[in-house]
């Protein structure tokens, strides 16, 4: 069994992926309204999105998301 202090740190850690996480979005988020001068498409699958930006919108996600995991 964990003692107390290793599930800390378990929460510790949990707690600061969460928030590496929500802000790593939130900069891409910006980055891609910035670039493309458009609100990213929160729905790729939706007939109103080209398929040109919502594959470019989970390329740039995927790779923003795993460099800031790196991080």
């Amino acid at each position: 069994m964990a003692d107390r202090g290793d599930l800390g740190w378990r929460v510790v850690a949990g707690v600061a992926a969460f928030a590496g996480g929500f802000v790593a979005k939130k900069a891409i988020s910006y980055a891609w309204k910035k670039g493309t001068g458009k609100e990213p498409p929160t729905n790729p699958e939706s007939p109103e999105v080209q398929l040109r930006e919502a594959v470019g919108w989970v390329v740039v996600m995927g790779i923003g998301m795993e460099v800031a995991r790196l991080l």
